[in-house]
């Protein structure tokens, strides 16, 4: 294989000179070279240490992947000469178990990149996947080929999935399929499924694994991501269903999510840290949704670190931030061998209980989330099976008819070099697809967590956006990566006889763009164009324009005011609806009911919003500017201001005096109350607009949430031209229509019934 034997240095770890004292011996270093591969160790040959086989892509470690020097001084399990350990090929399970059909070619074995075709006998139709892959982590490209006739069963054939066996043949409601898995290799997913009524099978698609077989991050994501989702969404009732999912939480519903994550030491401690981040991606992504949870958080190994106690936040006496920050503070420290999983399990069993108590007779609409991350190597406590068992009893309520299933899931994240899938598997929970993850790749991991917000379930959620973290502060982000960070940026474009402008604006729903009214003022509508989104659909036509009523740029030249831009507000109602996606999504604007969900405002007041979004007299905002454009996509870049509000206001807007005609007298006429002003060095240097940026968003961000405050109207200089990121001088201003100031316009337009566009649901005050 060409692979080089790090073996030649055993003999110097066999024996460790220990303390000055003389030589002391543990565990033995014949036999431990492996062919192909190398190994580490936690604490060189010494008792309690763990050693780590690792072998390059496309293959693993056999007979062992790990061996612990036990206090008798010998390794377990005991490494023999024969068979000799080695890297061996990764192999995927025989797909020769299609029914009524032939598999090509025939093998033996099949190894990664072997690539497998399927084709039915004749009267047999097939689906899933005709040809097939093995991969690297492996499992096989596509979907379980399956060859079937069209023989009006209540239910599909199932099938059988590679290196399974299947017992039932008949597919009528009742009729129940069993499955087991051949040789060496062991099942994941529902060993038995029913036809139910529905025409859907009970349970979830069962499959067969090696030991050295793994989930992909987009694996895990669809089924993690689709799952937990549906309990992140406040829906209206629990007895409705949604696309064939059976909606999870009621609207004054509640969701308690516990965390555990194994630290002892038979788990590496960059597997723990990693853990520990991913914990903290899944944090922020649940963030953005709807529902705000209760975390419970225990570190754990023989013994419990409790990190956040979920009694704190049903109290009101912890916050969001408090979970990160604890969780990024906490330190490993020393670790030991021991490792009591039914402990987490039992102190997850007394929080319950306790919420019990406090919520009484609601306790019944809390729905609970635990997810462990964990290899399953206990050895003290006694397995954890009766525990969970009874967690199920307190959450299902003894009701065995399935109505409380969806109120409790249990998701295991095997992590680690050896996992222990016969003890780990038993003990997820749950419907909507898998709840049993063996996870390789840590890293890949908190990418996993952070692309749930891409499923199709959330998408529709105002000012959703990805958030990229960049080492290098100079490292632009791709086109890709800019669209799904602002996924609501709108480029408006106007020609007539000649005259031409561009603006920027923001998408507000999936038919109207908000911009500024002097960049579309005076055109008809068939002159506007917007671009949004990917280049091939990017182009929309303008439908109608709606104007604020009180703008009129000349209504203050009998005050010498040549330009008034007071009410420089407008929205363009498309031709055709965008195609929402995770690059195409509406951002929050003030004084609705979603925006009262993102910012967690219950039912507070279109007041609570302005006094949490604008309550410092030096509010950081930010908005867009194009960088470059292109025939096929225009790129823009974060500029960074502050607004000043309350006693600071009058210093900022007085540098509008000289500008088209207006005077210290008429100052106040021409910079109304509706105007939010911005730039100047002091006391924070900001970014200043250029020509372009009008009529663009000003936001700002709540974790993976963005709400619109203000949009771009004028400035007391141009500064630049042709967009950019340019600092403000010290007497240049830009002067943004505050969007709280003209909410009766957009509630008129967007807010009305009966029309042939789905309307916004304001707030009532």
């Amino acid at each position: 294989m060409g692979f080089s034997i790090h073996w030649s240095w055993l003999a110097a770890l066999s024996c460790a000179l220990w303390m000055g004292t003389g030589v002391r011996c543990d565990c033995p270093g014949s036999n431990l070279e492996m062919q192909g591969g190398e190994f580490t160790l936690s604490n060189n040959m010494e008792r309690g240490s763990i050693l780590v086989y690792q072998c390059p892509e496309g293959y693993y470690p056999y007979p062992a992947i790990t061996r612990l020097c036990q206090a008798n001084d010998s390794w377990r399990p005991r490494p023999k000469r024969f068979p000799a350990q080695k890297c061996r090929r990764i192999e995927c399970p025989d797909p020769n178990v299609l029914e009524y059909g032939n598999v090509s070619p025939p093998q033996e074995k099949y190894y990664v990149d072997n690539e497998t075709t399927y084709e039915c006998y004749s009267g047999y139709t097939m689906r899933g996947s005709a040809t097939r892959v093995c991969l690297n982590n492996g499992k096989w490209s596509g979907s379980t080929p399956i060859c079937s006739r069209d023989s009006g069963d209540h239910c599909a054939n199932p099938g059988i999935p590679p290196g399974a066996s299947r017992v039932g043949n008949i597919f009528e409601i009742d009729d129940t399929v069993r499955y087991t898995c051949n040789g060496n290799l062991f099942l994941v997913g529902s060993s038995e499924r029913v036809c139910q009524e529905n025409g859907q099978w009970s349970g979830s698609e069962p499959a067969c694994y090696y030991k050295h077989t793994f989930d992909t991050p987009l694996e895990v994501s669809k089924a993690f991501g689709s799952s937990i989702k549906e309990s992140l969404t406040i829906l209206e009732s629990t007895d409705e269903t949604q696309q064939g999912r059976k909606i999870r939480i009621s609207k004054n519903g509640t969701l308690n999510i516990y965390i555990g994550v194994d630290i002892s030491d038979s788990i590496k401690e960059d597997y723990v840290n990693k853990s520990r981040d991913a914990v903290v991606k899944l944090i922020e992504t649940i963030s953005s949704f709807t529902v705000t949870p209760n975390y419970e958080i225990i570190f754990f190994s023989s013994e419990l670190y409790e990190v956040v106690n979920i009694l704190d936040f049903l109290d009101g006496k912890a916050e969001l931030s408090d979970v990160k920050t604890k969780l990024q503070e906490f330190a490993v420290g020393d670790r030991n061998t021991g490792t009591n999983l039914n402990l987490v399990f039992k102190k997850f069993l007394e929080k319950m209980s306790l919420i019990e108590i406090q919520a009484g007779k609601n306790f019944k609409e809390h729905r609970h989330a635990l997810i462990v991350f964990t290899d399953g190597a206990y050895n003290m406590g006694g397995s954890p099976g009766p525990t969970v068992m009874q967690i199920k009893n307190k959450v299902y309520m003894n009701q065995a008819d399935g109505s409380r299933d969806d109120y409790l899931d249990i998701y295991i994240f095997a992590i680690g070099d050896d996992i222990f899938d016969d003890d780990l598997m038993p003990l997820t929970a749950g419907t909507g697809g898998s709840h049993y993850f063996r996870v390789k790749d840590l890293d890949k991991l908190q990418e996993t967590f952070d692309e749930m917000i891409d499923e199709d379930e959330v998408k529709g959620l105002c000012g959703l956006h990805k958030v990229y973290e960049y080492e290098d502060e100079d490292e632009d982000p791709s086109y890709e990566q800019t669209r799904k960070m602002y996924p609501w940026m709108a480029f408006v474009s106007t020609l007539a006889d000649g005259n031409s402008k561009n603006c920027m604006g923001s998408l507000v729903t999936p038919e109207f763009v908000l911009t500024a009214a002097h960049c579309v003022y005076g055109f008809l509508p068939e002159k506007v164009s917007v671009q949004i989104g990917e280049e091939q659909h990017a182009l929309k036509k303008a439908k109608t324009l709606f104007y604020h009523p009180k703008y009129n740029v000349t209504a203050k030249t009998d005050k010498g005011i040549k330009e008034f831009y007071d009410y420089d507000v407008a929205l363009i109602q498309l031709e055709n609806y965008v195609d929402i996606s995770t690059k195409v999504r509406p951002i929050c604007i003030p004084c609705t009911v979603e925006t009262n969900a993102a910012l967690r405002l219950g039912n507070q007041s279109c007041q609570s919003q302005e006094r949490l979004l604008l309550k410092n007299h030096l509010e950081r905002l930010n908005f867009l500017t194009r960088t470059k454009h292109d025939p096929k996509r225009t790129v823009v870049k974060q500029k960074d201001v502050h607004a000043k509000l309350g006693d600071n206001r009058y210093e900022c807007i007085k540098n509008a005096v000289g500008v088209e005609g207006i005077t210290a007298d008429t100052l106040r006429d021409a910079v109304t109350d509706n105007f939010i002003c911005t730039g100047g060095l002091q006391p924070y240097r900001d970014h200043i607009a250029c020509t372009g940026d009008s009529g663009g968003a000003v936001y700002k961000n709540f974790e993976h949430r963005t709400i619109q405050i203000a949009l771009v109207s004028w400035g007391s200089q141009q500064v630049c031209t042709g967009g950019g990121v340019e600092d403000s001088k010290s007497d240049s201003r830009d002067f943004h229509i505050n969007l709280f100031k003209v909410v009766d316009f957009l509630k008129e337009v967007l807010g009305k019934q009966n029309m042939d566009y789905a309307p916004l649901k304001f707030l009532e005050n």
